[in-house]
């Protein structure tokens, strides 16, 4: 029996109804508040904002989580509709892709903020020479220090102005921010108001050591440098060798998936190759 009308337009109406009825489907779901969707989706929604807010970043996390779903939605039918090669991997890639440069994002920023933490020491240090409260030296530093460290240091400025203690304003700063220098720094501020002393002295000592360390570091990775090359090659060359072998010779490789112990030479030479992988990043992971 002929359709009234033609093939290719018959297929599209019934992609885009099989679309409108998932839509359909997932927003039924999702606007159960008891359902288990709405509960993974508000964790989801509540993880993008914290995540987004540590940066001081305050874009509604949900234009992100729906952009997403239309993201889902546009490939699937993409993949319905125009037969798109390996559809899924863009899925995957836009169910993925905000949450690891979110994080991309929050490595760089705490990147810079470890750049500014021996002059934001110093600024401290220099301040208490004029003033003899830590609270009024942290306060002025605010004013002489460039972002991303002066929004963490206003904000630490802000709560101690609502009620929090210096101590408490110090430790919050150093968990949103989340480096192991910064906390480092932080701690010795509040071990020497504590323990008293010579604050100053003891803050021109810890910016001296945080650069020392730095210039450490910075030898660590151009060393390191050449081995993480080498790692790349080691992760990326069986795949180009086997290209290039079955490119010259198709079929070469074929005994190795049509016997069962191809398999188990497959999968042991996988084994091998994550193995030394993990060794290989193990070695290069110098930590100071």
């Amino acid at each position: 029996m002929k359709l009234p009308i033609p093939t290719d337009v018959a297929k599209w109406i019934g992609a885009g109804a099989i679309l409108v009825a998932l839509t359909v489907a997932t927003y039924a779901v999702v606007s159960d508040p008891a359902g288990l969707p709405r509960r993974y989706w508000g964790r989801y929604v509540a993880f993008l904002g914290r995540q987004l807010r540590r940066m001081f970043i305050f874009s509604p996390p949900e234009t992100i989580a729906y952009a997403q779903l239309a993201g889902i939605f546009l490939f699937f039918a993409l993949g319905l509709l125009a037969d798109l090669p390996a559809w899924w991997a863009f899925a995957g890639v836009v169910i993925v892709g905000p949450a690891f440069w979110i994080e991309k994002m929050r490595q760089k920023r705490i990147e810079a903020i470890e750049e500014q933490i021996d002059g934001f020491i110093l600024a401290l240090a220099n301040a208490l020479k004029s003033t003899p409260s830590i609270g009024d030296a942290f306060k002025s530093v605010a004013t002489v220090i460039p972002d991303p460290l002066k929004q963490e240091v206003q904000l630490a400025n802000k709560e101690m102005r609502v009620g929090s203690t210096l101590d408490q304003a110090l430790l919050l700063m150093a968990s949103r921010v989340g480096s192991r220098q910064l906390d480092t720094a932080l701690s010795a501020v509040l071990v020497g108001r504590q323990v008293g002393g010579n604050l100053p002295k003891i803050l021109d000592t810890i910016a001296s050591s945080l650069r020392e360390m730095k210039r450490l570091e910075g030898v660590v990775r151009t060393k390191t440098a050449e081995g993480k090359m080498q790692l790349w090659v080691l992760a990326i060359f069986p795949f180009g060798l086997m290209f290039m072998i079955n490119a010259v010779s198709p079929g070469y490789f074929s005994p190795l998936t049509e016997s069962f112990i191809g398999y188990v030479l497959v999968v042991l030479a996988s084994l091998f190759w994550i193995g030394s992988l993990v060794l290989a990043r193990k070695i290069l992971a110098v930590d100071l």
